[in-house]
């Protein structure tokens, strides 16, 4: 049963972040698939609540366009509005390959992308491409904005570095220059409509036979997603060579056991994981466009 709130509908940003400023234990409520299931099944972050703030329809939180410095995402676009953007699809296509993986349909109507993140599940299926591409973090309140990128943003399951009186406003995706590939890999226990059990997303980037760049983030195998700077590191100006992907492999095994320690499902997802990511370096060493 959902439980008695005040709701507030704001006609404007401003003016959201005023009566954020003002109500103490606010729930936002942007898609509202996590927020209103949350409360049907009494989790404690959202059944709490003294209000419920709706920002899903103000005009300054919506869209995909060009900025001076790459792509802005606004904070409340859907899912459904991220797999139709020819920007993204053409610039940032990890991000548009995760997306359209998410939920259904109706599911993709209505979820936002900061929702996804600002929950900081470990099987948010965009932060392993939002983090591969060095997403930046836009926020808000009644008195200031400050900027961060996303990987400082996210803080453990459940939480990050947003205050009380804050919003996510937007996105900013930086412009990446000529030459990357990638790819973006979910395995879920169906094929539709299913929650992460391993998300990959990996960039690549080679002059000649050398690696220029190598830029590999996970999901659902750590607490959050999670950057992997080491291994790309390693991979830095070496010979792009099929022993090199094994020891990559391997080493993303190593790195997931040594965050997560020992688990259940150890066993099982690392195996999968670390050929997962010999496959996909495979492909992408091969030519295969993102």
């Amino acid at each position: 049963m959902i439980p008695r709130f005040r709701f507030i509908r704001p006609n404007s940003l401003s003016e959201a972040l005023l009566a954020l400023d003002k109500n103490e234990k606010t729930v936002v409520l942007a898609g509202g698939t996590d927020v209103i299931t949350g409360m049907q099944q009494g989790d404690a972050r959202f059944v709490s609540a003294g209000s419920v703030l709706d920002i899903h329809h103000l005009p300054e939180l919506r869209g995909v366009n060009k900025a001076e410095s790459g792509i802005r995402i606004g904070a409340a676009a859907t899912f459904t509005e991220i797999v139709n953007s020819p920007l993204l699809q053409s610039d940032f296509p990890l991000l548009s390959q995760a997306a359209v993986s998410i939920g259904s349909v109706q599911i993709r109507n209505r979820a936002t992308i900061a929702g996804n993140f600002v929950n900081n599940a470990a099987c948010a299926d965009s932060v392993p491409p939002l983090l591969v591409y060095d997403a930046v973090v836009h926020i808000c309140s009644a008195c200031e904005e400050r900027q961060m990128p996303l990987a400082d943003f996210l803080l453990k399951p459940n939480r990050t570095a947003l205050k009380s009186n804050e919003l996510v406003t937007e996105i900013l995706l930086p412009k990446l220059s000529a030459g990357y590939q990638g790819s973006f890999w979910k395995l879920g226990r169906r094929r539709g409509i299913a929650i992460s059990r391993i998300t990959l997303a990996v960039l690549l980037k080679k002059s000649g036979k050398i690696i220029e760049d190598f830029r590999l983030a996970s999901g659902a195998v750590t607490p959050i997603g999670f950057r992997f700077r080491e291994l790309e590191s390693h991979a830095k100006n070496h010979e792009a060579s099929d022993q090199l992907w094994k020891t990559l492999a391997a080493e993303l095994g190593e790195a997931i056991l040594e965050k997560t320690g020992l688990r259940w499902s150890s066993p099982y997802k690392l195996p999968v994981v670390q050929q997962m990511l010999y496959g996909l370096l495979c492909e992408l060493s091969n030519g295969r466009p993102s």
